[in-house]
């Protein structure tokens, strides 16, 4: 091959590699939380066990506590904040093991509870919970223990599986994560959540390994994984949910799921309105699973509208 032929083709080269930077730095921009909200306030309480959880807290009005979703802090949520402080004294939290909270090991769901329960407490008075994915798992389980002091609760895509319209979740998931996190393989580990756990194709993984800076900041809470696995056991089978875990909640509650997002999301969010005492179930339109992040201004009309009422 001609020395011109070769310059050609490390030209195009260079030309999709500059390509490549280029919309991986659009996409930065595009997931970047732009940090704290102004004026946010830095607090931390003590859980029961003794494990401190940190947490902000912006705006002043009703109390609106943010649980976030799997692999995620509370920098997931901030923009989402951001909407609701107008209207709200917003607390977003990092759960136990993230951001700049403790990890007080072993894990049990019970200790997230109380991690929760401390939050709750903290901020003095009865409270509103939105939670996404598998953080409405854990609004619903603290909402169960705190009765009253709990008044109403938003509840955006619980990844609950109870029919056939998408495969369950492997028995195994829990133990091949556990064994690549045993192995420090933090990424293969977040591979697996995603592959396995939520069905996204190698390829897809690939991408987002590459595309999305924040890859590196779910690798690096990647032992957390497990910690959701274990909230939404026995909810992920394919079998009707539990019939007692939330007998115990009576609060107002809503369980949203985006008119885009797939099937069994809506299958889970009718099955669970159908185990709650005063739920309704909403389809909101245009929204899917990445709603929190990315349309976090409609998400935040609904919210408002519904802990307005």
């Amino acid at each position: 091959m001609s020395s011109h032929a070769l310059r050609n083709i490390g030209f195009v080269l260079a030309g999709l590699v500059v390509l490549l930077i280029g919309i991986r730095f659009a996409f930065g921009r595009i997931f970047s939380t732009g940090g704290a909200p102004s004026g946010a306030i830095e607090k931390s309480v003590t859980s029961k066990d003794g494990t401190s959880i940190a947490y902000e807290q912006t705006g002043s009005g009703p109390v609106l506590i943010l649980v976030s979703a799997a692999l995620a802090d509370r920098d997931g949520a901030r923009r989402l904040a951001r909407q609701l402080l107008s209207s709200f004294t917003v607390i977003n939290y990092d759960r136990r093991g993230r951001g700049k909270s403790a990890n007080t090991e072993p894990y049990a769901v019970e200790r997230e509870v109380e991690d929760l329960e401390a939050v709750v407490n903290a901020a003095g008075g009865p409270v509103f919970l939105f939670g996404s994915s598998s953080g409405a798992v854990l609004a619903l389980d603290a909402a169960n223990r705190l009765g009253p002091k709990v008044t109403k609760l938003f509840l955006y895509e619980p990844p609950f599986i109870v029919d056939g319209s998408r495969p369950p979740i492997p028995d195994t998931l829990i133990q091949e994560i556990t064994t690549s996190l045993s192995a420090n393989d933090r990424d293969g580990a977040v591979a697996l959540f995603f592959g396995k756990g939520m069905g996204i194709p190698a390829p897809g993984i690939a991408f987002m390994r590459w595309m999305l800076p924040a890859w590196s900041d779910m690798t690096r809470i990647a032992h957390t994984a497990p910690y959701d696995l274990m909230l939404l056991a026995g909810t992920q089978s394919g079998q009707p949910l539990p019939a007692n875990r939330w007998s115990q909640v009576s609060a107002p509650a809503i369980v949203a799921v985006g008119s885009k997002g797939e099937p069994f999301f809506h299958s889970g969010a009718k099955a669970l309105v159908g185990r709650l005492a005063a739920a309704q179930y909403r389809s909101l339109e245009g929204l899917d699973h990445s709603a929190v992040l990315m349309a976090p201004q409609a998400l935040a009309a609904a919210i408002r509208e519904f802990f307005g009422k």
